[in-house]
């Protein structure tokens, strides 16, 4: 059993007695005293791939899924979807875009430290670094004089991901990006 404060994006729980997996967490604090943290909590039902909105009170439980983590390395993506290789058996896999809507922004070829979630011989869907390393394609040209504080300007990925990064980086750099978030960690 999982408590609702303890839930973390990724998390697979069951939902009835289907399994689902946690997408994005809301905390609403309370102002007045004696009140209890809600959570606002957005699921995928694994096998349906519908969207369930659910809140929580921080000491409300659910209970976990069975499921397996192996590491995996992302290979490429093509019309049919994004292809996988376990690296444990080296077998390979295919899942469509829109099982990967949260996930494809930061995925670039060969991209390792991924792990799919196995429940059976069923994949439920993979699981990302905290933080990965990205190539800016685009941005406007660096600014002489810029520091690491001043102003923060867009810089698109190799990947298509937007950024805001510091007006010092140009074209070609390397950032780290932390994948809960989306937002620009440092220069890599």
């Amino acid at each position: 059993m999982i408590r609702a404060s303890d839930f973390g994006r990724g998390d697979v729980v069951m939902i009835g007695d289907e399994p689902h997996v946690i997408e994005n967490i809301v905390v609403q604090k309370p102002a007045a005293r004696g009140t209890s943290t809600f959570y606002k909590v957005r699921f995928r039902n694994v096998q349906t791939k519908k969207k369930v909105d659910q809140a929580f009170r921080g000491d409300d439980v659910l209970k976990e899924a069975d499921f397996e983590k192996r590491e995996i390395q992302y290979l490429y993506s093509d019309a049919a979807g994004y292809t996988f290789m376990d690296l444990t058996d080296y077998t390979q896999f295919t899942l469509p875009a829109e099982d990967l809507e949260n996930e494809r922004p930061y995925l670039t070829d060969g991209m390792e430290g991924l792990f799919s979630l196995v429940s059976g011989d069923k994949i439920l869907g993979i699981e990302l670094p905290p933080v990965v390393e990205m190539k800016i394609a685009e941005t406007d040209p660096s600014l002489k004089g810029a520091s690491a504080t001043s102003r923060s300007k867009p810089a698109k990925t190799s990947s298509g991901l937007v950024v805001l990064v510091p007006e010092y980086l140009s074209p070609g750099e390397k950032i780290r990006v932390d994948t809960r978030t989306g937002l620009f960690v440092s220069r890599a």
